[in-house]
């Protein structure tokens, strides 16, 4: 089963109502394939009430909490890729974990944080999905 973690620009993406994303979440929840989001991208992204469209996305995605772990993890890839984006950071070590390929509207923030991590799954950009 392949395994999907979402960043920031995938959940703003899912917000306003984009067709790729939710195309996209239809055709993985028909497949069973899971969509995980690190708790820290909806500090990002999360603005209250309006954000129907996003509430809706997230009811399909497992939640993944920062623990010490994942912190640390993240904070070495900061210093190996030359990044200070700790988010960005996050969301390629929760990856990592779990081999996941991640779902991005900004792929060139995170692919020196994905070959830093040396994880085994893909930087997507929604717009080529």
């Amino acid at each position: 089963m392949t395994a999907f973690t979402l960043d920031a620009g995938a959940l703003i993406a899912a917000d306003r109502g984009d067709v790729r994303f939710w195309d996209f979440s239809r055709n993985l929840e028909v497949r069973f394939e899971v969509m995980t989001v690190p708790t820290v991208v909806l500090t990002q992204v999360w603005r209250g009430a309006r954000n129907a469209n996003l509430a809706r996305a997230l009811k399909g995605c497992d939640l993944e909490y920062l623990d010490p772990e994942l912190a640390l993890a993240a904070g070495v890839l900061c210093g190996q890729a030359g990044t200070k984006d700790a988010v960005d950071a996050i969301v390629v070590a929760s990856a990592a974990r779990r081999g996941d390929h991640i779902v991005t509207t900004d792929p060139n923030d995170l692919e020196p944080l994905a070959r830093a991590a040396k994880t085994t799954g893909k930087v997507l950009d929604l717009n080529d999905l």
